[in-house]
């Protein structure tokens, strides 16, 4: 599938991606960003690359997943943290995935967190969007997981989304910051690699079995990407929280 441009953006200034792996893909994200003529700043604090004191020279930031958590005591995983002021304070479009949304959830005061009874989220799984997440777009009715903690809404911040294990899959903070528990960025190709180089996780509880991973990316694949894709091209424009706010007005 080849992504056609939504539309003129508002600038080309690279976007900062943070990974967690050397191996990492920004996968659909990466496949929008060069569609659309967007190039990628990535960094790995992890691996001792800096973050930026400002982002000036950048559109936009994102913070992806990885297999640790952010209640770990690695000094990279509480720099990453704390500089998420950085775009909160310069109002620069952010987006959390996974763990970057557990992320922006700490940094705001909220907890990160294990299901009670140890079960997961591993394998596609229903969304069904808040009333704020409603006025903001249209959201997949199944999105793509891979984690076995979850957040709380902070003070200030809106939930959009929940879920049935997790039940906050989607916030938003101010005008410009989001943040999803699921992985719109998953593509059959890395799907395929999670599930065999992390098999172990397959067998704990709640997690789908590989082949319904592929089964339900052939059902919702499709409308994920067209999600994300709209969704992307709002949140770098700095419109989604704009139209959201419109929205409810009328």
């Amino acid at each position: 599938m080849t992504d056609k441009p939504a539309g003129p953006l508002p600038h080309n200034k690279p976007i900062l991606i943070v990974q967690h792996r050397r191996e990492s893909d920004p996968g659909a994200v990466g496949q929008w960003m060069r569609a659309n003529g967007i190039p990628a700043d990535i960094r790995r604090p992890r691996f001792g690359d800096p973050l930026p004191q400002t982002l000036a020279g950048h559109s936009g930031a994102m913070i992806f997943g990885g297999p640790m958590s952010a209640n770990d005591a690695d000094e990279y995983i509480g720099q990453e943290i704390d500089w998420i002021g950085v775009a909160l304070a310069e109002q620069k479009p952010f987006l959390g995935i996974c763990l970057g949304a557990q992320m922006l959830a700490k940094h705001l005061g909220g907890e990160v967190y294990m299901e009670p009874q140890g079960c997961v989220e591993v394998g596609y799984e229903p969304l069904t969007p808040a009333a704020e997440g409603e006025a903001l777009c249209r959201w997949p009715g199944h999105v793509y997981h891979w984690h076995c903690e979850g957040f709380t809404i902070p003070a200030g911040a809106t939930a959009l989304a929940h879920g049935r294990t997790f039940e906050n899959q989607a916030m938003r903070y101010g005008a410009s910051a989001f943040g999803v528990q699921f992985h719109p960025e998953i593509t059959l190709a890395m799907m395929r690699c999670w599930t065999v180089r992390a098999a172990h996780r397959l067998s704990q509880p709640g997690a789908r079995p590989p082949a319904e991973h592929m089964r339900g990316h052939d059902m919702h694949g499709a409308a994920v990407r067209a999600w994300l894709n709209d969704f992307l091209t709002r949140w770098h424009a700095g419109t989604l929280a704009a139209a959201g706010a419109a929205q409810r007005a009328a």
